[in-house]
């Protein structure tokens, strides 16, 4: 596990957004509060990240689009999943009753340590998830070192 530098003030703020989407997912609100600034995404898709002794895996939930329209860049240890989820719209008139489905353009950044070695790094997309994989470095893989008795 890596050691990562403690940012108070960065918690702090992941605390209110967190607080922001319990309040929004309960009382139904489609697009969570930080998101309803101006200039800020339509929505956010949800990500799992989850660390073995040989990688660093991310998986991101976003149906619906082509592989094509989603952007993965690594740069100064910052991963960052980008695209955009185009509006399907047909010629027919529709009366919508309601609308539920979110679209347009979305960003995720996430720290990743040193530890990863970036030439290594894959991602595929399968059934409307993001899957990218972050090898470590062999010098930042556990090892085991093994004890003598005297």
């Amino acid at each position: 596990m890596a050691i990562v530098r403690w940012r108070p003030f960065e918690d702090l703020m992941n605390i209110n957004e967190e607080i922001s989407r319990f309040f929004d997912e309960f009382f139904g609100s489609r697009v969570p509060a930080q998101q309803q600034r101006e200039g800020s995404p339509a929505w956010v898709p949800r990500v799992d990240i989850s660390e073995t002794d040989d990688e660093i895996i991310v998986r991101a939930d976003i149906p619906g689009m082509s592989k094509d329209d989603i952007k993965v860049t690594l740069a100064d240890n910052v991963l960052t999943i980008s695209g955009e989820k185009k509006i399907e719209r047909d010629e027919k008139k529709e009366n919508y009753h309601r609308v539920e489905r979110v679209f347009g353009s979305f960003s995720r950044s996430f720290y990743i340590p040193t530890t990863v070695d970036p030439n290594k790094i894959s991602a595929k997309y399968n059934n409307g998830v993001l899957e990218v994989r972050l090898p470590k470095k062999e010098e930042a893989k556990t090892k085991e070192i093994p004890i003598s008795v005297e």
